[in-house]
């Protein structure tokens, strides 16, 4: 490589850390203009409002899991399967933990 190749590289390699630089001053300017206060009040409204649509997806997926397992439970017990009881109590505790999970939520944090 030339000295004078050598010399355009350090010249355009400077010229982009200053763009970089003189970005991120601009950025970091914009950042402290923002109001922060309003932006964690706006977050927590849109949550508050998202919470009962995801309360309500997640009763409707733990419903079809529910349903998967209370079919699997009934092919082990038909089966004649030993582990049967052990199944059919994991299925059900789960199902208990998806209810209870959302009062839980929804009582320790305020959210309804």
């Amino acid at each position: 490589m030339g000295i004078e190749k050598l010399g355009k590289v350090k010249i355009t390699f400077i010229k982009r850390a200053g763009m970089l630089v003189l970005l991120l001053i601009i950025m970091s300017i914009y950042a402290y203009s923002q109001d922060g206060k309003v932006g964690i009040e706006a977050a927590d409204k849109q949550v508050r409002e998202y919470f009962k649509s995801g309360v309500q997806l997640m009763y409707a997926v733990g419903a079809l899991v529910g349903l998967i397992g209370a079919v699997k439970v009934y092919q082990k017990w038909n089966g004649g399967d030993p582990d049967t009881s052990k199944v059919a109590a994991a299925w059900f505790g789960s199902c208990i933990f998806l209810v209870v999970v959302a009062t839980i939520i929804s009582a320790f944090f305020g959210v309804s």
